[in-house]
């Protein structure tokens, strides 16, 4: 755990592609960062595998980590809560306990602060929660290096109308924190409602740390569905902690990676996406056949309604005629 810690303790500061320490220089230090196999991405629904196979996720004791205060730490690039390994996760290859959480964000004014987007759509900020198996490793910095040894679960987060406040268990003590290296204690809470409601429909992936040294250690959950928070709780995560000493004050913001390619990784469902079956060609193919199909339809039905009409105009006249015969006679 130590080991791992210090590794995080050296993570350059986001979001900056450009400068020495810039998200584009990251490979020349850890070459891993460079792989193919990184994270996060932009999850394209179109381009999806549904896979019936995967299981719902099930967290335990999350309702309740313990009685112990949970420590927060503002590490100079992001808040991150630590977590006992009582809280687990069922529904994956192997049990994977928890360590710790912590969220990405980006700048006043920008809507956009997640990691992960869905069809190009970034949302205003990203909680992850970071667990590590337990039945093969003895440790987070060990499993970090190795295979799925990590298994993280990405939430989106936008902004709605109301405070949560389940997130405010948080958010209220940013203040406490506000410099590089301080820490303060929060007392435990229900850690599921940091989540959305619905946990049965989410994305699955391999992917790495979004930070160096960028492990391609994760097996990702990324959840369809979002949590909220109001516009004040995000402008207090966006304003209150920096990244520096208390002799100087830079703002910790924009602490988001860049997407990055999939290299034809797999990307599975846990659902079947809604308008996912079809590419935008097959979609508009389909359109035009069910439009001409439409019109061969009405056409065909018009003529049909002309014979019956023509027909039944014909016997009309030729029961006229007849009876004008009759009287006659």
């Amino acid at each position: 755990m130590l080991l791992f810690t210090l590794l995080l303790e050296v993570i350059w500061i986001l979001p900056a592609n450009g400068g020495p320490h810039g998200q584009d220089h990251w490979p020349a230090s850890y070459p891993e960062c460079g792989s193919n196999a990184q994270s996060p991405i932009n999850i394209q629904t179109d381009s999806v595998t549904f896979d019936p196979e995967l299981l719902v996720l099930q967290p335990h004791g999350y309702e309740q980590p313990g009685t112990e205060p949970l420590d927060l730490h503002n590490n100079g690039h992001t808040v991150q809560l630590s977590l006992p390994p009582t809280l687990y996760l069922e529904g994956l290859p192997r049990k994977y306990v928890a360590a710790q959480l912590h969220l990405h964000w980006g700048q006043r004014g920008s809507p956009r602060g997640s990691e992960h987007q869905i069809n190009g759509e970034a949302t205003a900020a990203e909680l992850h929660i970071v667990h590590y198996d337990s039945e093969s490793y003895d440790s987070l910095s060990e499993a970090a290096q190795r295979p799925q040894g990590l298994a993280v679960l990405g939430i989106l987060i936008e902004v709605g109308e109301t405070k949560n406040p389940a997130y405010e268990h948080i958010l209220s003590h940013l203040h406490e924190i506000r410099h590089k290296d301080q820490k303060t204690s929060v007392p435990p809470f229900n850690v599921r409602e940091l989540l959305p409601p619905l946990l049965a429909q989410f994305f699955r992936y391999n992917g790495s740390l979004t930070t160096p040294p960028c492990y391609q250690s994760v097996l990702w959950t990324v959840f369809s569905r979002r949590a909220q928070i109001s516009m004040g709780q995000l402008e207090k995560l966006q304003e209150t902690l920096f990244s520096t000493e208390e002799e100087t004050s830079k703002l910790l913001v924009q602490n988001y990676r860049a997407p990055q390619p999939l290299n034809q990784r797999a990307v599975f469902a846990s659902f079947i996406q809604v308008g996912s079956l079809y590419t935008t060609g097959e979609m508009l193919s389909l359109g035009v056949g069910i439009l001409v199909g439409c019109l061969c339809l009405l056409l065909a039905l018009y003529f049909i309604i002309r014979k019956i009409r023509k027909k039944r105009l014909g016997n009309r006249k030729s029961v006229v005629f007849t009876s004008a015969r009759a009287t006659e006679a």
